[in-house]
């Protein structure tokens, strides 16, 4: 792998920077997860989309600007370090368009793609339910077809980004008789449709991140709202984690760009900082520049032809443990100014520490947990026997 970027790639380099640099005073920075929150960052997306930055490795027809992969990473690079926020339209925008432009028809992409890039729509995951959580093959939310309809009903819950949505995709069991990975289907749910009751969960903080979305025979046409044949859910269900897990749902700019700051506040401590916690800060930034690299390596792979695969699991341990240590370490150098929320006056920059630690912990968990990922390393990249 070359990692000398061409002429070409430094320009995009240089155009995406001017540009963020320039509207980055647009940028909310308050938490998505409030009504009012969730709609300046909804603005924010238009203005990204506006601006021909919304999507750049999508197809032109689509609102993108044709880049690859590499120019993708460039960008997200850029956007962190101007101090852009985490994109509130990113289930869409990075794990369902991505499996849309693989498995939908031309009807399905021309009707859901730009909305999504524009944030005029936005999406929630429908995927755990209350006795499917890291067993999605234990899915018993189900779809009977009447006709040309689905009709759904069932319940999903720790759905993210449903509390304020329009959108939510998930799998349901489309043949009655049929028992784990068979017989599911991958749907499309408007969650204002008739039927449709969605009951907002409150994090440790109080704010909606997630909520719960409970179906009564709910309708929604087979044809423009199953994405691949009926049945084929599972395939499509592992194309979209396997994008969440490999390389489109955590770039390396937005852990690089949290790197620099937490060096930023050992180095504002000077020499009060211990050795252990020097260490701990230099194993962070080590370790979100190895993690860089293996994702610029993943991205080469694919753009030589080459799958995500399941080492896509290795990927996903890697930055969500790595996140999690990195939020430890900036809390152990804070000390008690690390309790300070946001809005304390004496937080200054420190107060988002706290918030980005408790999300930390969850990366463990979403997107598959990790214990699960460890099974699928064992038994699908080396070979081992199942237990």
């Amino acid at each position: 792998m070359d990692l000398t970027f061409t002429d070409e790639q430094d320009a995009f380099r240089a155009q995406a920077r001017e540009w963020l640099l320039a509207n980055a005073e647009h940028a909310p920075t308050c938490s998505f997860d409030t009504r009012e929150g969730f709609e300046l960052h909804r603005a924010w997306e238009r203005r990204l989309f506006d601006g021909g930055w919304g999507v750049v490795p999508w197809p032109v027809e689509y609102g993108g600007r044709g880049a690859d992969l590499i120019e993708w990473l460039i960008f997200e690079e850029e956007y962190y370090r101007a101090g852009c926020p985490y994109r509130v339209a990113q289930n869409g925008l990075f794990l369902l368009a991505p499996t849309l432009m693989e498995y939908g028809t031309p009807e399905q992409k021309q009707r859901f793609l730009r909305p999504m890039a524009s944030g005029e729509e936005i999406w929630a995951q429908g995927w755990s339910e209350p006795g499917a959580g890291s067993d999605m093959a234990a899915i018993r939310a189900r779809a009977v077809r009447d006709s040309d309809d689905w009709v759904i009903s069932g319940q999903k819950t720790w759905s993210t980004r449903a509390a304020f949505a329009d959108w939510m995709f998930g799998i349901f069991r489309t043949d009655p008789d049929s028992s784990r990975h068979h017989g599911l289907s991958f749907i499309f749910v408007p969650l204002d449709a008739e039927g449709v009751d969605v009951r907002p969960i409150r994090q440790l903080n109080g704010e909606p991140g997630f909520a719960e979305v409970f179906l009564d025979e709910v309708r929604v046409p087979v044809a423009q709202h199953t994405l691949a044949e009926p049945g084929q859910g599972w395939q499509v269900a592992m194309a979209t984690a396997g994008f969440e897990r490999g390389v489109s749902l955590r770039s390396p700019g937005r852990f690089n760009a949290a790197s620099r700051r937490l060096v930023t506040l050992a180095m504002a401590q000077g020499d009060s900082v211990s050795p252990a916690l020097v260490r701990e800060v230099t194993r962070s930034w080590a370790r979100t520049q190895a993690y860089d690299l293996f994702t610029y390596r993943t991205v080469a792979h694919v753009l030589a032809g080459g799958d995500v695969g399941p080492e896509a699991s290795v990927n996903k341990i890697f930055w969500s443990e790595m996140d999690r240590s990195l939020n430890e370490t900036a809390l152990a150098l804070l000390g008690p100014r690390a309790a300070l929320g946001p809005g304390a006056p004496d937080a200054e920059a420190d107060g988002d520490w706290m918030d980005r630690f408790l999300f930390s912990l969850s990366g463990p968990i979403y997107a598959g947990t990790n214990e699960i990922q460890r099974n699928i390393i064992a038994e699908r990249v080396l070979g081992l026997p199942r237990g």
